[in-house]
């Protein structure tokens, strides 16, 4: 079972990690590098959004796809990769929030509330199909090719005896498309 759990962490360490592939060149000169302003919006607009409690976000988030909720957790860190991406995490759950702007750093520690839009990545057999014929993103940190070739197989087993197991023709993993803070 712990072998289970980490092959999903490290899953979704290379979802939430991966998708922004420019070098921290690019990063430092593109437009977009601004930091999102973590002060208080008083947005009026948002009143009649749903508040959904961090802890129930992954049963609850299928109803809520590309529509804007508001969740609560602590930042437990800024994506090393450009910024734009943070995990809020509690007692016993988590929630990657991804932006288009970087978030500040100082926002490590601090517990914040926002407001999102709900995406889902799907995860079936085309998709695994589509993993095991790419090359390797060398996006490893000092891991040897074959280490994370073996672990991009294990992730794929795993994704293909979820689904066979559950009976179910894909897996659904949800994140934020951050708008604002509350």
């Amino acid at each position: 079972m712990k072998k289970i759990f980490f092959i999903i962490l490290i899953a979704l360490g290379l979802f939430a990690c991966t998708s922004n592939n420019t070098t921290n060149d690019e990063k430092t000169n593109d437009a977009d590098s601004t930091k999102v302003d973590t002060t208080i919006n008083a947005v009026n607009e948002n009143a009649d959004i749903p508040v959904i409690a961090l802890s129930d976000f992954e049963k609850q988030a299928g109803n809520y796809v590309d529509k804007k909720i508001e969740i609560s957790g602590l930042v437990d860190h800024v994506c090393k990769h450009g910024g734009k991406k943070i995990l809020l995490v509690n007692d016993s759950s988590d929630v990657h929030v991804e932006s288009d702007s970087r978030f500040e750093d100082t926002l490590v520690g601090k517990n914040v509330s926002l407001i999102g839009i709900v995406t889902e990545f799907k995860v079936d057999e085309a998709y695994c199909q589509k993993m095991e014929n790419e090359d390797l993103n060398e996006h490893s940190e000092g891991k040897d090719k074959e280490e994370m070739k073996e672990r991009k197989a294990q992730m794929l087993k795993f994704y293909r005896d979820s689904m066979k197991n559950a009976g179910v023709d894909h897996l659904s993993f949800y994140s934020l498309k951050f708008v604002s803070f509350k």
